[in-house]
């Protein structure tokens, strides 16, 4: 079994998540940037967070065999604070590396008119650089906050194929479906989407234009939520190709859109084992 997880915050997990997400077949990540936890006093402070995207931790995943690729952006929950939006004018530069493959997360936290602003200026930043977006649908008022996503979309030169609509649920799905976009699932205790509830969906909708990720981070998560998925999918009696097809082949696709996925990626001695570097370099 192979598996892509689209959405999951590696800065935020140890190696020893790195090991035990190989061990149950992860081959491949997808880092969206991440806001800190606490409010950043200056825009300089995402160079520092999307160089160590870029660089730190695609090297610390290649230990494991596990290949890593980001999404940069200013998130939906910085876009309110005037300290961040400065960073805007600095993406530009980023989003034409190599292991950037989509601009995101971006979208709505509270929906403010600072993040309609936000969400709109990196849709075009998205279409500019030939780069899918990977679009956060807020925790509260879903609905409403998928509706107002899809008015800014509509306006958008970005193609509906070219986004995915992250988080969502059993209260949004239909809409999202009917948008023309790809549909995103995370996994993730107590909040979000469950195993069960991803297989009703998954019978509903059927597996294409669907991912499902993680979304672990440095809250209350799990990184083998995408395997937990796969044996789920397996007991309910989905077959090995609707798991490859949910699982690999859908965010291949998908962010394969940037043309930058790159999947070979050599496992080294540290595999399962780490080394001085990542045992405690410092």
């Amino acid at each position: 079994m192979r598996i892509f997880d689209p959405h999951i915050h590696m800065s935020s997990r140890t190696t020893d998540d790195y090991a035990a997400m190989f061990e149950a077949g992860v081959r491949a990540v997808v880092e969206p940037s991440f806001w800190l936890g606490q409010p950043r006093t200056s825009p300089e402070s995402f160079i520092d967070h999307f160089d160590a995207l870029l660089g730190w931790e695609p090297f610390r995943a290649a230990q494991y065999g596990i290949a890593h690729h980001c999404t940069l952006a200013l998130n939906p929950k910085e876009a309110n604070d005037p300290r961040c939006t400065p960073v805007l004018d600095l993406l530009p530069r980023y989003l034409l590396k190599d292991g950037v493959v989509a601009v995101g997360e971006i979208g709505y936290d509270t929906m403010t008119r600072a993040e309609d602003h936000a969400l709109a200026a990196q849709l075009h930043l998205a279409a500019e650089h030939c780069l899918p977006a990977l679009v956060h649908t807020p925790h509260r008022d879903k609905v409403a906050g998928l509706r107002r996503t899809l008015a800014v979309l509509r306006e958008s030169a970005l193609p509906v194929e070219h986004v995915v609509l992250d988080h969502l649920n059993e209260t949004t799905v239909g809409e999202a479906a009917n948008s023309g976009c790809w549909l995103g699932f995370s996994i993730y205790p107590e909040t979000k989407m469950d195993e069960d509830r991803m297989i009703d969906i998954l019978r509903l909708y059927g597996t294409e234009r669907i991912l499902v990720n993680s979304a672990a981070d440095w809250g209350r998560s799990d990184p083998l939520k995408t395997r937990r998925v796969a044996e789920a999918m397996l007991a309910a009696g989905f077959g090995d190709d609707d798991v490859d097809q949910v699982l690999w082949r859908n965010p291949v696709a998908f962010f394969g859109i940037s043309g930058r996925v790159e999947l070979s990626v050599e496992e080294t001695a540290a595999t399962h084992h780490g080394n001085s570097i990542l045992r405690g370099g410092g």
